[in-house]
């Protein structure tokens, strides 16, 4: 069990002082050519390609145990570390890394709120250094036994859609949920989907941070989404639902991302979709 005391989203100012401690491990999902200007000091990189693996169409599945184990080796990651994530986007690619971390039954996880521009603006420590990943005996063994608690397939999520018992959010923009948009085989979205774009939830004018918790459920409860329900979240590719997970999994909502997205779902010409619907004009 991690130590240092340190929630799921923390703020610069409170993870200031954790900086140097030996169970801290800081990963940087920016842009490489942001990283290689500033970065947190001993942040590690990881690029978004190593979080994601590809099927034919379908771009955005979480990799095999065998390639989540050698991310985790290159990270010197052991289950005593905290590791803190952060991007230059306000969460997206910092949210996915966390998510295929606790589908690996790896914890001890922090989402740095703001990211890069955050800490920027409170004028902590910076550096353009590289840092050299101590190396560990006994990295963390990945362990997905549990990854369908964070995780759903198509096979379970078509079954759902057919009953009509499943809450699903549609994160993405508004021209991909009423088709207006296509990025696949066919526009829309998944059946009974309701809409709130993941971007919605950021603080644009106070450096990339998530407005309040509380203004974000009663946008949420708005859309007519039910907090209290277990709900699946998706996007084209889970880099945008990465930050909505993170989202769900702070306002206490059982929610689980489908990482094929549309992806897979609007490639496929037998899964049910919705075309031409407005957001605001669902039953």
């Amino acid at each position: 069990m991690s130590v240092v005391p340190l929630g799921l989203l923390i703020e610069p100012e409170q993870f200031a002082p954790f900086l140097a401690h030996e169970q801290i491990r800081i990963i940087d999902l920016s842009r490489e050519s942001v990283f290689e200007q500033l970065h947190l000091p001993q942040a590690i990189l990881v690029r978004p390609k190593e979080l994601l693996i590809q099927d034919g169409l379908t771009n955005g599945l979480l990799p095999d145990a065998e390639q989540l184990q050698a991310l985790i080796n290159r990270l010197g990651l052991t289950a005593e570390h905290h590791v803190v994530v952060y991007d230059d986007e306000g969460g997206a690619w910092a949210g996915r890394f966390i998510w295929n971390l606790h589908c690996a039954g790896f914890y001890h996880t922090s989402l740095l709120n703001g990211g890069i521009h955050a800490w920027l603006a409170a004028g902590l420590p910076i550096s353009n250094e590289e840092y050299t990943v101590p190396v560990v005996n006994q990295p963390f063994v990945v362990d997905v036994s549990q990854q369908q608690d964070y995780r759903i397939q198509y096979d379970e999520l078509a079954e759902r859609v057919t009953q009509q018992n499943i809450q699903l959010w549609d994160c993405r923009s508004e021209e991909e949920y009423t088709g207006l948009r296509l990025a696949a085989r066919r526009g829309g979205h998944i059946t009974g989907a309701k809409w709130y774009e993941w971007s919605t939830a950021i603080h644009r004018q106070n450096h990339l941070k998530l407005h309040p918790l509380t203004h974000i459920q009663q946008q949420l409860e708005q859309r007519g989404f039910d907090l209290s329900q277990p709900v699946v979240v998706y996007c084209q590719s889970h880099h945008r639902s990465g930050l909505a997970y993170i989202i769900g999994r702070l306002l206490n909502w059982q929610i689980r991302a489908y990482d094929a997205a549309w992806s897979e779902w609007g490639n496929r010409l037998d899964s049910a979709v919705v075309n031409g619907e407005h957001p605001f004009e669902q039953p």
